[in-house]
């Protein structure tokens, strides 16, 4: 059975769920089609790891105690994490990857790692 290859609409003769004349044009239609949100994504992983780097200064030792402002000023995005993490206490700490923050009310930041990030 005769088919118009979704890339170059050239006719082929494949299989019954063939989509693609050749590898090339299957690459090349789905390298075109996934570039939507491509520049975005990679937008917030550059805050993400942005985030992460100012953390990772500022904690020298397993946790570390910071004002607020000290982030704000070193460029800290506080609209982006990867996770949050509630304790049994009701504490929220907020990560960006394996750094985290724990906000208080006296404009302190608590900076830790959490060691078990990765499995």
């Amino acid at each position: 059975m005769k088919k118009q290859c979704l890339e170059c609409q050239d006719e082929f003769v494949g299989r019954v769920d063939a989509k693609f004349c050749s590898d090339s044009c299957r690459s090349a239609f789905h390298n075109r089609t996934n570039v939507e949100g491509r520049e975005e994504i990679k937008r917030v992983n550059a805050i993400l790891r942005k985030n992460r780097k100012i953390l990772a200064g500022l904690n020298k030792t397993e946790t570390a105690r910071v004002r607020r402002s000290l982030l704000l000023t070193e460029g800290f995005n506080f609209n982006y994490l990867t996770n949050v993490y509630i304790t049994s206490k009701g504490k929220t700490y907020k990560y960006s990857y394996d750094y985290g923050y724990l906000e208080s009310e006296d404009d302190y930041l608590t900076i830790v790692i959490k060691k078990d990030y990765v499995r």
